[in-house]
């Protein structure tokens, strides 16, 4: 295209007429609308249509139809519609596409039948929405779209439509005869059979024959599937992406290796408890499947070492490995890898039980995967301190450790992993028979903290309950609009806590963690003896059936609703009210600090240090929903004050972070310089606090720092 500029439409319009004026002093008539069924254009193609003589030695206007090139020009008289089309309603001049987005955004199938009941146009649109996934939650509706599936000439292709089937919730029902009317849905990408007892080759086989376009299978607890089914998914079903054959235990050695050599693109494996796989089966997944993502070999006792090294050198982009119960499994695993090579992309390593692993084998692999984020050692009785001092370099990247029944730790261990891995949310060690209150206490400090397990742990005494408690009242550092930094004190992140056979533990110090966990949601005093009374039962967890009546008389849990009612009886039934704190009844119950400010000297965004073990210039990570909740209200209650220079009255409110600490503070106190208050503002970040509200920050927080600090704050509830 030239560079000079293209004219306007409207001039073009003007050129059209001239032309058309003077080749015939009769206009031509005005085009017609021509609506297909299966496109969504409203207007006639007019490529015989005279062009504007002016530009006619343009290649690029003499293209009518915009099909050659995505820029070209449409003819002015396609462009022209009928009164019949400008008189359509809006909704119904929108694009098929347009259309499919909105009706997608429908959640509830009764709003996807009522769209399809509007206008044949709608229907059309809607009927893949609806059909996509069908809801076979109950045998009525399985039965439904059976006979649906089976109606000899029906309006719409159903079974064309479906692309996820999903039998779990009719697992007791489901049988060869009940899927038989499946067998036409030659479309689907993700079948789930999960726990289908009834179900075996007959019914499973012709399910997958035509799935070409299956991804996804899950037939885990089918224990009638045999080798036949995998060999035929492995013929058919070249896409597959994810398999689920937990528990599966006819299926051969054999016929996993051709499943292995054809289906290459296989990303996630789950073949727990197929107590019948070998090195062989998992060698061939290692060699043949070069993008395997996730694998769990839970309990399949006769794999050994080398399916493990080889799935880790092997693999491109392997990020968990579950080896629970692979008892074969020792430190030769790990210590045969390549020097020097790590695996960057290893998150989620399950050595539970693999009793055979030694601090050899933790330390290479530490050194061997540095990202390491959860890494579960349970039941590895071998391991020492030695190897959690390995595991303390994982700093930042550790989230999840699991060290229960690791009987050799002490709490030198301990202190190594709360000191340089602070970002921990779950941590068990149950049965860690040798560790004190000095590891809970220092446990207590981490600022992610959300789940502790501390099961049969004798040595903790109620200290190690009122650190948890206290735990909500750690600093975290911010920094206000001019660069000075202070501390806050942010609500408890516990969620979960095991106790469990703590015998040592008191009513006194549970209550003091209860009123001090806003977000406990679990918390379990299996064999305490405190909390072995009639009068609690009403409010713990019905024990498992398979408990033993010993176990059922001493099973005290309490989750849910459970912790909440536990919570509001212990506050308020008066036979407690000795062991409870001096401060008043009822929940929530926040502990009040006022925020400590710094005032050294240096740029805003520099490096802060503190005792607390972490590095407060990283920022938190999301998904955590730590720190400043966006929806804390920062409000200043400033009516009554005046911009007078006299002694005034009022009341300072400020609340910080999602524990919402209030404070009161008699405006008659403030020197003259701080009583220039506007009028009530609300803000939501306390950074804009100081800068919109008070006419600096330095002397305001100098003040409260000497006062505030010094006077008991008032609760505002």
């Amino acid at each position: 295209m030239s560079s000079q500029q293209a004219p306007s439409l409207d001039a073009l319009g003007r050129a059209q007429a001239a032309a058309n004026a003077s080749a015939s002093a009769t206009p031509p008539p005005p085009p017609t609308i021509e609506v297909e069924d299966n496109q969504d254009s409203r207007s006639t193609s007019s490529a015989s249509s005279p062009l504007p003589p002016e530009y006619e030695e343009s290649d690029f206007y003499h293209n009518g139809n915009d099909s050659q090139s995505s820029l070209g020009v449409p003819n002015l008289q396609d462009m022209q519609v009928t009164d019949e089309y400008e008189c359509l309603p809006p909704v119904q001049r929108l694009p098929n596409e347009i259309l499919i987005c909105i009706f997608a955004k429908l959640s509830a199938p009764t709003d996807l039948r009522n769209v399809m009941l509007t206008c044949k146009r709608w229907s059309k649109n809607a009927v893949e929405l609806l059909w996509h996934r069908p809801a076979c939650t109950s045998w009525p509706k399985h039965s439904l779209i059976c006979r649906t599936l089976t109606v000899d000439s029906p309006h719409y292709a159903y079974a064309q439509f479906i692309k996820r089937l999903n039998l779990a919730s009719l697992a007791d029902k489901v049988n060869d005869g009940s899927v038989q009317a499946l067998a036409v849905c030659d479309r689907v990408e993700r079948l789930t059979l999960t726990n289908c007892k009834g179900l075996t080759d007959g019914g499973l086989i012709p399910l997958v024959t035509n799935s070409s376009h299956l991804m996804a299978l899950d037939i885990s607890g089918d224990g009638d599937i045999t080798e036949a089914s995998i060999r035929v998914i492995a013929e058919h079903c070249k896409r597959l992406q994810g398999l689920n054959i937990s528990n599966c235990t006819k299926i051969s050695n054999e016929s996993l290796v051709l499943l292995a050599e054809n289906c290459r693109y296989l990303k996630r494996l789950k073949l727990n408890e197929c107590s019948q796989l070998t090195d062989e089966a998992a060698l061939a997944f290692a060699q043949h499947c070069p993008n395997i993502l996730e694998i769990d070999l839970h309990q399949c006792r006769l794999v050994g070492n080398a399916p493990v090294t080889n799935l880790l050198v092997k693999g491109n982009a392997l990020r968990e490995l579950r080896l629970a119960n692979c008892e074969l499994v020792d430190d030769g695993a790990f210590l045969s890898l390549p020097a020097g090579r790590t695996f960057e992309h290893l998150r989620i390593l399950d050595l539970t039980s693999c009793a055979r692993i030694t601090d050899r084998a933790v330390e290479k692999i530490i050194d061997a995967a540095p990202r390491l984020r959860n890494l579960v050692l349970a039941k590895c009785r071998n391991i020492t301190d030695q190897a959690v001092f390995a595991i303390s370099r994982l700093g930042k990247n550790l989230h999840y450790v699991h060290l229960g029944h690791c009987v050799n730790l002490t709490d030198e261990a301990v202190k190594r992993l709360v000191h340089c891995c602070n970002r921990i949310r779950y941590i068990d060690l149950g049965c860690c028979t040798h560790l004190t209150d000095e590891s809970v206490t220092r446990l207590a400090v981490l600022p992610k903290l959300k789940r502790i397990g501390l099961v049969k742990c004798n040595n903790i005494t109620d200290v190690s309950v009122y650190a948890l408690a206290k735990a909500n009242q750690r600093y975290r550092q911010r920094k206000d609009a001019e660069g000075r930094e202070y501390n806050y004190s942010s609500g408890s992140s516990l969620e979960r806590v095991h106790l469990s056979y703590c015998t040592q533990l008191t009513l006194k110090s549970i209550i003091k963690l209860l009123n001090s966990c806003p977000r406990l949601t679990h918390l379990s005093l299996t064999g305490v003896q405190a909390f072995l009374r009639t009068d609690l039962e009403q409010f713990c967890r019905d024990a498992p059936a398979e408990f033993t009546e010993h176990q059922r008389n001493v099973f005290c849990v309490f989750s849910g609703q459970g912790v909440s009612n536990l919570r509001r009886y212990l506050n308020t039934d008066t036979a407690f009210a000795h062991l409870r704190d001096s401060t008043p009844t009822g929940y929530p119950r926040h502990t009040q600090v006022a925020p400590h400010y710094h005032y050294q000297a240096g740029p805003p965004g520099g490096h802060s240090h503190t005792d607390t073990g972490f590095d407060e210039q990283e920022r938190d990570v999301v998904e955590d929903d730590d720190g400043l909740d966006d929806g804390t209200d920062m409000v200043i209650d400033a009516a009554p004050l005046r911009h007078r220079n006299r002694r005034v009255t009022g009341i300072l409110i400020f609340s910080i972070g999602r524990g919402r600490i209030h404070h009161s503070y008699q405006a008659s106190n403030l020197p003259m310089a701080f009583s220039t208050l506007g009028r009530p503002t609300m803000v939501r970040s306390q950074w804009m606090l100081w800068t919109r509200v008070l006419p600096g920050p330095a002397p305001v927080l100098h003040h409260f720092d000497k006062t505030v600090l010094r006077t008991q704050p008032t609760r505002h509830t």
